[in-house]
């Protein structure tokens, strides 16, 4: 049967609604100008709507029906979907945010401005990680379902270990802008070093503790066995070499304990270094056979800058302090700081150059093969992180070689990088009002509701998401 409603308020609307009376179903609902009447049932609109003149009272009864059961849904608060929607990929803001004050720490001349503006960014790098921290920890207790599919997620999954590189900028932050003053005590860095490689040790085993109780939970092969270890061991150890040098800084040569932070740095780092080399072998035999990454996955051309880039950063530091470390202690030889030094320099030298080759074989192709999508804009924070290994390199060889070029081009990406960070966060801000991303949809939030309450179906049962970002 065909009912048509007649005009409310002489607007411009016409609604019409198809009921099969037979067995007392109603198999579609329909609204005209190709809205579907469930989207108006329940609204204020609907319940002023009058009876439909054409309609006996059996099909009335039942259009009734249908309504009552529409607006007898719970509403989901903005809130709720916000803490149901939120990921693991809101940390690389807070690496994009650190990267600033990294790139400007490098910058030697010095004002007072420069130093309130880079403590600007090492709060609200805190303040970032703090926020994400507490939502994600908030999701696990209020959503737990959705926060393990978040953990066993193919694509979202990845980004469980970039919590300990976050955490990495901030102890860096700490240690420019809180032990100079006096704030913070050389001996807390020191733990906090330690504590942070205990850590990476945890999230290592927690990310993938599945995979350890059920080495088959994960039916593509990417994302099984030992490549699982591959990259989160790769990702988490990246900056400890960094950290390592930093930690350095605060404390005297002459010091024992000097020793095994010395060692520690080198140590993490090349495992660090050679897990993600490994992959960067992948990627370039992707590219030969593929050609350049395209659409969100072109930002992930910038993620292998990362790990040359920070590795020569980090033997270039982890030497300069081996060379008065060694020699203070009487270890190895008389001249086994200055030949650590040497032989750092020379593999720094390498990889940097490896490193600058990537970001211009990424930064080519990157505006004509990216999808200008709002909502892949958190991919584009691969930008910002990845590329201060070698851009602060390029300031430790500009001292090293003496040339004063690289001194200019140290500078000029740093504004580079302002520039990138503000866009970014710009764009990011747009795209989190627009509920674009972080934001769940009503109906994963009430189903998750639903089976926490249930307890159902077990957590491993869950089928993780296959949302489009970058990797």
């Amino acid at each position: 049967m065909l009912g048509s409603y007649n005009r409310l308020n002489t607007s411009a609307f016409h609604f019409s609604i198809c009921l099969k009376i037979s067995s007392f179903e109603v198999p579609e609902c329909g609204l005209s100008h190709s809205l579907p009447i469930d989207s108006f049932i329940g609204s204020p609109l609907s319940l002023i709507l009058p009876r439909p003149r054409s309609l006996n009272i059996v099909q009335h009864r039942l259009f009734l029906m249908v309504r009552s059961e529409a607006t007898s849904q719970p509403r989901v608060s903005a809130l709720a979907k916000r803490v149901h929607g939120w990921s693991w990929q809101a940390f690389p803001i807070g690496m994009g945010t650190g990267a600033v004050y990294v790139t400007l720490s490098g910058i030697t001349a010095r004002s007072p401005t420069l130093t309130l503006v880079e403590t600007v960014f090492y709060f609200l790098n805190m303040s970032l990680f703090l926020l994400n921290t507490l939502t994600l920890l908030t999701q696990a207790i209020v959503y737990p379902r959705q926060a393990w599919r978040l953990l066993n997620d193919p694509v979202k999954g990845i980004f469980v270990p970039l919590v300990v590189l976050s955490f990495a900028t901030i102890i860096i932050g700490t240690i420019n802008y809180a032990v100079p003053p006096g704030h913070v005590s050389p001996e807390f860095i020191y733990a906090l070093f330690w504590h942070g490689l205990c850590w990476v040790r945890m999230l290592d085993l927690f990310s993938n503790a599945d995979d350890l109780v059920q080495p088959t939970s994960r039916p593509d092969s990417f994302h099984s066995g030992i490549c699982i270890f591959s990259i989160s061991d790769g990702q988490s150890n990246m900056l400890v070499g960094v950290i390592s040098f930093n930690v350095l800084r605060t404390m005297s040569p002459e010091d024992t304990r000097a020793v095994g932070v010395l060692v520690a740095g080198y140590f993490f780092q090349g495992i660090g270094f050679f897990m993600t080399f490994f992959y960067l072998c992948i990627y370039i035999i992707r590219i030969m056979t593929t050609g350049f990454l395209d659409g969100h996955q072109a930002n992930g051309a910038f993620v292998a800058c990362g790990p040359p880039g920070f590795t020569a950063l980090a033997l270039l530091k982890l030497g300069d302090r081996a060379r008065i470390i060694l020699p203070a202690h009487g270890l190895i030889s008389p001249t086994a700081g200055e030949i650590w030094y040497a032989s750092s320099a020379m593999a720094a030298l390498m990889l940097y150059g490896l490193a600058v080759f990537f970001f211009v074989f990424g930064i080519l192709p990157y505006w004509f093969k990216l999808h200008k999508h709002l909502h892949e804009i958190l991919g584009c924070w691969a930008l910002t992180f990845p590329n201060v290994g070698w851009i602060s390199t390029t300031r430790v060889l500009a001292d090293l070689f003496h040339i004063p070029g690289f001194t200019y081009i140290h500078f000029a990406m740093a504004v580079l990088m302002c520039a990138t960070w503000a866009i970014l966060f710009v764009l990011t801000v747009i795209a989190f009002w627009k509920g674009l991303i972080f934001c769940s949809e009503d109906e994963d939030v009430l189903k998750d509701m639903k089976d926490s309450s249930t307890h159902t179906t077990p957590m491993h049962e869950a089928k993780p998401s296959t949302t489009n970002n970058m990797v």
